[in-house]
């Protein structure tokens, strides 16, 4: 029997915080005390939080492919994606990995490929500090975009799909004036070359983005793989997101198809960054008004993995009445019941010893330890 008692802790509950101490036995919480009886690791006041669970990061694709045109060793890549992933407090990541070929990545399977075998080998062989799923973001504008998901789909691992269209001129860039904006800084095209890829990019559009949705939405559903839509700007888009069966609602980019996606029962998601820069940074609506507005559930670091436990703690200084525990569900309870994994993401009796302790020091929450399944992992 493995066990292991930590003191004086500020334990984040479900409802509420309590002075008192906690017992991991077997890679599970088993028991919560108030006060201070019971002798074990004093973490001097510090916060216990519950494992952070992310559901959509791009991060292990930053590691992958550092520079345009560089690509670096998979497992390698891995490697420091999962430590940074664990030092930020997060136990459970779901890794969002690009599928569907574009001119610039025109072997995109070839990238997919090497990036999902890197994390089942690591979880395989045991050495992965946090436990790694596999998002796949589907571009539906893609013409191979569903063979890629025929490649990928069917394993364990693969426990979540995003049906992404970043077509210009709509979603995440209704305005094209926005779209020519970001991606002439971005790719560093003229005015002519950059018009001739927005129009590939419609003819694609118009070719592929509908009937391929289909396929996929069909084979997720058969696979049991839940399904989230991304950039819903419209009611329509939500329509179309329920119809289909979607579980959660990823960047909304307007507080009306935010709304019509709470009344329709999605959990939506919105990106911690959004909430430390105050603002999206394609200037659609802002995750700290949807969170004003109660219409938000999910957090996540997208791009910045430390930015959800930052986010976590900013959010109930700048909105009076926001409780920590109700910020902490965010990235915690929420995601973990949207993806289907209810043996964590609470300090509950009988859940898994995931857990975090923080020290809350001015201007940053600071990681002091993380253990997975009551084992310490950083």
């Amino acid at each position: 029997m493995s066990e292991t008692v930590f003191s004086n802790a500020q334990i984040v509950l479900p409802d509420e915080v309590i002075q008192g101490c906690l017992v991991m036995r077997d890679g599970r919480i088993a028991e919560i005390d108030a006060g201070s009886s019971r002798v074990g690791d004093d973490i001097e006041g510090d916060f216990l939080i519950p494992g952070l669970v992310e559901l959509h990061t791009d991060h292990l694709e930053n590691h992958y492919r550092p520079r345009p045109g560089v690509f670096w060793d998979p497992l390698a890549a891995l490697h420091a994606h999962d430590a940074q992933i664990a030092g930020s407090g997060i136990t459970t990541v779901f890794d969002a990995v690009r599928i569907g070929s574009d001119n610039d990545l025109p072997d995109m399977l070839t990238h997919a490929r090497a990036l999902v075998n890197a994390v089942r080998a690591g979880g395989d062989a045991g050495w992965l500090r946090a436990e790694h799923f596999i998002h796949l973001r589907c571009e539906l504008p893609s013409h191979d975009v569903v063979d890629h998901f025929d490649a990928l789909a069917n394993h364990p691992t693969t426990r979540l799909a995003s049906v992404m269209d970043h077509t210009p001129g709509q979603r995440q860039f209704r305005s094209l004036d926005a779209y020519k904006r970001f991606y002439a800084k971005q790719m560093g095209r003229g005015p002519e070359e950059l018009q001739a890829y927005l129009d590939a990019r419609l003819a694609e559009h118009k070719r592929y983005s509908n009937p391929n949705r289909q396929a996929i939405v069909s084979r997720a559903r058969a696979m049991g793989i839940a399904l989230a839509s991304h950039d819903d700007a419209t009611l329509a888009h939500v329509e179309e997101a329920e119809a289909d069966g979607v579980a959660i609602a990823e960047f909304p980019t307007t507080l009306e198809a935010a709304s019509a996606a709470h009344e329709a029962g999605l959990a939506i998601l919105m990106g911690a960054p959004n909430v430390v820069r105050g603002k999206s940074h394609s200037g659609n609506i802002s995750a700290t008004d949807l969170v004003e507005a109660g219409l938000l559930d999910i957090l996540s670091s997208d791009y910045v993995p430390f930015a959800l436990l930052q986010a976590v703690f900013l959010l109930p200084q700048r909105i009076e009445g926001l409780a920590l525990s109700a910020a902490l569900a965010t990235v915690t309870a929420n995601p973990a019941r949207a993806a289907g994994l209810d043996d964590r993401g609470e300090i509950v009796t009988g859940k898994r010893a995931d857990l975090v302790r923080v020290a809350a020091q001015a201007p940053l929450p600071v990681v002091r330890g993380v253990w997975r399944e009551g084992q310490r992992v950083s």
